[in-house]
């Protein structure tokens, strides 16, 4: 028998992950809000639910007129908080699911031990393959982040912007293999939680433990500044990275997706 979702739960961790990610502008509209960031990553130009159970009358005309006036499609990113209206009012008018995404969380009750199996895997030693954390992303996270991740010039200032601008405290992580930098992650703790974000490998050094190596060092450095709990989002049809996650202790919490227009 399955319980009912823990709505004041989810919505502390939504509001965690809305502080970690910042929008360049917040509207808020009865209950939900409206994030943009010109157009760079769905998470801040998506509409929200804030308050469980929110009415949604007057929501997407509030929003398509919003997001028009920025030359922004609408994104309504439907959550476990989200009215029951939503989504039938949503599918009415043509808007189609995207990008099913569920939040997981782990515990933090024990020091993360670091994954020296994982660099020894692939014929090196854990002294060729070092993460470094930082308060503040320099130039090197920046452009790497970009590149490894695939960022479009054009959103590199965006992306710049939204990570300098976070208020809370964070960690930017890159792992250096050799005299490189191949991996990068970034960390934001609130409220005794750690959220991981941008957790990315270069594509030529992908399958060797590096994402385990960026996510352990971000976990405990959650730890050590007094979270006791890790949180982070992906994508339901990244099995790679859900097995990786789990097999460090992340269990699901709950599952959102977004609702865009139908192609024209």
């Amino acid at each position: 028998m399955s319980h009912p979702p823990d709505l004041s739960a989810i919505r502390a961790l939504e509001e965690r992950a809305f502080n970690a990610w910042p929008a360049r502008q917040t509207v808020f509209h009865q209950g939900w809000v409206f994030r943009l960031a010109g157009g760079f990553t769905k998470r801040a130009n998506s509409v929200n639910a804030l308050e469980a159970g929110a009415p949604f009358t007057g929501v997407r005309e509030a929003a398509e007129a919003l997001y028009a006036r920025h030359r922004l499609r609408p994104v309504f990113r439907i959550s476990p908080l989200a009215g029951a209206d939503a989504e039938p009012e949503l599918a009415a008018a043509g808007y189609t699911v995207f990008d099913p995404t569920w939040v997981m969380q782990a515990p933090l009750q024990t020091p993360v031990q670091p994954p020296v199996q994982s660099f020894l895997s692939s014929g090196r030693t854990p002294s060729q393959a070092c993460v470094d954390l930082t308060e503040a992303p320099g130039a090197e996270w920046l452009d790497g982040f970009a590149e490894a991740n695939g960022v479009a010039a054009v959103n590199h200032a965006i992306h710049h912007a939204m990570v300098q601008s976070i208020a809370l405290p964070c960690a930017f992580a890159t792992l250096r293999q050799g005299e490189h930098a191949v991996g990068f992650g970034l960390a934001v703790r609130e409220r005794g939680a750690v959220g991981l974000f941008d957790i990315v490998v270069a594509p030529g050094h992908r399958g060797q433990g590096h994402g385990r190596a960026l996510v352990q060092a971000l976990m405990q450095w959650g730890r050590d500044g007094g979270a006791e709990t890790a949180y982070l989002q992906v994508r339901e049809e990244n099995a790679v990275a859900r097995g990786l996650y789990a097999a460090l202790e992340f269990a699901d919490a709950y599952r959102y997706h977004y609702r865009v227009p139908a192609q024209s």
